[in-house]
């Protein structure tokens, strides 16, 4: 299960995302960054503090949209690793998928 929460404003734009980021989550998650993408906002801004699995669909949508200008917000070591692999700030090896437990 995904949760995403979208807060907008004429010239800003958060989305939360919180649990599990795969299967048909991904698809919904490409769903609602279409629609930030078409209303215009600058530097969209999306928060993984409270993912807890990034499966390799999930990352190549965060991919591409920090390509298409998205900041990736981590907060969690895993998290803050798939960040840092996808901005090239971590040099490491990409994974397939990775489990984030929280407790």
């Amino acid at each position: 299960m995904l949760k995403i929460t979208s807060e907008q404003t004429s010239d800003s734009a958060r989305l939360t995302l919180e649990g599990s980021l795969s299967g048909p989550w991904v698809t919904e998650l490409e769903r609602v960054w279409q629609q930030v993408k078409q209303a215009g906002t600058v530097a969209p801004v999306v928060e993984l503090t409270d993912i807890t699995f990034i499966a390799e669909e999930g990352r190549a949508l965060l991919t591409r949209m920090w390509r298409e200008g998205a900041a990736l917000v981590a907060n969690g070591c895993c998290t803050r690793h798939i960040v840092a692999e996808i901005t090239g700030a971590g040099g490491g090896q990409a994974t397939p998928s990775v489990r984030c437990e929280t407790r």
